[in-house]
Order: C-alpha cells, then sequence, then structure tokens
C-alpha cells in the first residue's frame, strides 16, 4: 500500500521560508516522479513542482526562482524549499507519486501554508 505523509506546513510572515517534506512508503520511490501540487480555498488543485525520477525538475511559472523541488531517494523524500513566500502562496500543499507500475497518482493528506501579510 503507497502511503504519502507530508510534513512541514505552517504559519509564516511574507517573504519568509519554508520547508515542506514528503514520505513515501509501500513504493519503489526512485522510479516514480514526484510532485508537489497546492489548493487554496475556492480554487481548483494546481502544480506548483514535478521532478522525474531522474531529477530533472518543472515549475509552474509563479513559483520560478522561489521554490525548489528536490528528492533524496536514499530517504524516499521529497522536498519543497519554499523561499519569499507570498500570501498568494497560501494553500494546502500536496505530494503527489506518479506511479509507473501501474499509472496511477497517489496523494498524501496535505499540508496547510499560511502566508501572513
Amino acid at each position: 500500500q503507497v502511503q504519502l505523509e507530508e510534513s512541514g506546513g505552517g504559519l509564516v510572515q511574507a517573504g519568509g521560508s519554508l520547508r515542506l517534506s514528503c514520505v513515501v512508503s509501500g513504493s519503489i520511490f526512485n522510479i516514480n516522479a514526484m510532485a508537489w501540487h497546492r489548493q487554496a480555498p475556492g480554487r481548483q488543485r494546481e502544480l506548483v513542482a514535478h521532478i522525474s525520477h531522474l531529477g530533472a525538475t518543472n515549475y509552474t511559472n509563479s513559483v520560478k526562482g522561489r521554490f525548489t523541488i528536490s528528492r533524496d531517494n536514499a530517504k524516499n523524500t521529497v522536498y519543497l524549499q519554499m523561499n519569499s513566500l507570498k500570501p498568494e502562496d497560501a494553500a494546502t500543499y500536496y505530494c503527489c507519486l506518479e506511479s509507473v507500475l501501474d499509472g496511477m497518482d497517489y496523494w498524501g493528506k496535505g499540508t496547510l501554508v499560511a502566508v501572513s501579510s
């Protein structure tokens, strides 16, 4: 059973930083792409950052230059370093595993990020 557990969310002032972590169990972590998505109240879930199994990264335009996604295959963990946070970054952030074995996406329960102006 694939399980993802996010941590690291919280309240931060605008301009501050947070690092989110997502630990994966029940899957062969290093063969799968990983991603961070977010969803703010009343808005659709959006892809924030993506990292391939080889470490290639992509970001949505609004976070480029501020957020960094990375992975540690030895720890089955993916990270999202968020710098220069803005009030519009406030959302629940979800970790996603894109399984190459069954073609499914697996999700964590999310971690809440709040940014005060």
